[in-house]
C-alpha cells in the first residue's frame, strides 16, 4: 500500500481523504485506530497518529475522547471543493493553454470534453 515517494503518514492521510471523497467513508464514520493501522500495515503507531493529527488539524477528522477518530461533518464537500480548485488550476488550465498554442478552438475542446464525459 505504501510505495510512493511521500512519507507514509502523508500517504495514509491522502488515502483517507480519497476514501472520503469517493464516499467509502461518510460523515460520522469511525476510522481505524492508530493501533489498528499499525498492526494492519505493519507501521509505527506514531506514523498513523501523525496522519490523524494532520487530518484533524485540517478539519477532516475529529476525535471523540476515549472512542476514536471520526470523519468530520461536511468533510467530503470541503475536500471535493479543494480538489476541484486544484484540478482546474493544476491540470485543466495547462491543457487549455497547450490547446490554444496548438490552435484549437474552445468549441473543439468543449466537444471533446462532452464526448469523453459520456
Amino acid at each position: 500500500m505504501f510505495d510512493g515517494r511521500d512519507p507514509i503518514y502523508v500517504q495514509i492521510a491522502d488515502q483517507i481523504r480519497s476514501d472520503i471523497v469517493a464516499g467509502r467513508l461518510q460523515d460520522g464514520d469511525q476510522v481505524m485506530s492508530t493501533t489498528q493501522y499499525a498492526q494492519t500495515y505493519r507501521i509505527n503507531p506514531a506514523t498513523a497518529a501523525k496522519a490523524f493529527t494532520e487530518l484533524a488539524g485540517d478539519g477532516v477528522l475529529h476525535k471523540q475522547r476515549g472512542i476514536g477518530m471520526f470523519v468530520a461533518e461536511g468533510a467530503r464537500e470541503r475536500l471535493r471543493s479543494a480538489r476541484r480548485e486544484s484540478f482546474l488550476a493544476d491540470r485543466l488550465t495547462p491543457v487549455v493553454q497547450e490547446a490554444r498554442e496548438l490552435g484549437m478552438s474552445t468549441d473543439e475542446l468543449l466537444n471533446h470534453i462532452r464526448k469523453v464525459a459520456r
